[in-house]
């Protein structure tokens, strides 16, 4: 499938994965046009049957380097101030609860928006000698696209605390470490491994990747009873599909299943 290019991204499928490449130079700065292509073209992957898992990425020594400055210098009011933030935390909430997995193949800086943008992903992979902060405290603001309600789920409240108050960066190594990013590799190796990784899920059942995404993402937001009410009830629909008596038949007859997603 050829490549779609925008302003502010470039869009390709190739094997059921869609790969969404940030391309604004010279540091790919998240800004509203940009917001909108990202809102648009993953409002079109979900509804494309063939397209299973979408890559995000950045081009340069960029994935994204934060918002755009001269945006914010522009907003002078409280209700602007937080009409912005709405609009990207909706943006990035389609992306968090999107019924197909989301990776993030952190290329290089990923600063601020940036980073909010990477935490809704389902998966984060990076390339080694990138950073990774929340350093909007030294404009004088917060981060306003999710970061402080992200961050502290993932990497708890202390270390998601002193990197919001002191708009520190850390490396993708100790990103591992915290849990932020699952796994770091050479840079000239990343994108490769991000795809194997894109591919071996695609070639999953899709009624399972939906209904474990659904699961985690909407088990996070209760309590634990009602975490596993849910994990049972999905896990009961699925006992009705095609997919797992074909999943349970190839495990049988030692031969790779062939799920129709249905």
């Amino acid at each position: 499938m050829p490549t779609t290019t925008q302003t502010w991204l470039t869009q390709k499928v190739e094997e059921c994965v869609a790969t969404v490449t940030i391309n604004y130079p010279p540091a790919n700065v998240l800004t509203p046009q940009g917001l909108r292509e990202l809102e648009s073209t993953l409002d079109e992957l979900a509804k494309n049957n063939h397209v299973k898992a979408i890559l995000i990425t950045g081009t340069g020594r960029f994935f994204i380097a934060g918002a755009d400055i001269h945006v914010l210098a522009d907003i002078h009011s409280s209700q602007e101030g937080k009409k912005m933030a709405l609009t990207g935390q909706a943006i990035f909430h389609k992306i968090e609860t999107l019924p197909k997995p989301v990776i993030a193949a952190i290329n290089g800086a990923c600063l601020g928006g940036g980073l909010e943008l990477a935490l809704c992903c389902h998966i984060r992979l990076a390339a080694e000698g990138i950073r990774l902060g929340q350093p909007e405290i030294n404009l004088g603001i917060i981060p306003g696209f999710g970061g402080t309600q992200r961050l502290l789920r993932l990497i708890g409240q202390s270390k998601a605390t002193e990197l919001i108050l002191t708009g520190d960066s850390i490396s993708a190594q100790e990103g591992r470490t915290l849990g932020l990013v699952s796994q770091v590799f050479p840079p000239d190796d990343l994108m490769r491994q991000a795809m194997g990784l894109a591919r071996r899920i695609a070639s999953k059942g899709q009624l399972a990747v939906r209904s474990a995404l659904k699961a985690i993402q909407q088990g996070s937001e209760l309590g634990l009873r009602e975490g596993l009410q849910l994990e049972a009830t999905l896990f009961g629909a699925l006992c009705e599909s095609a997919d797992k008596q074909e999943g349970l038949a190839a495990f049988l007859e030692k031969r790779p299943p062939h799920f129709k997603d249905r």
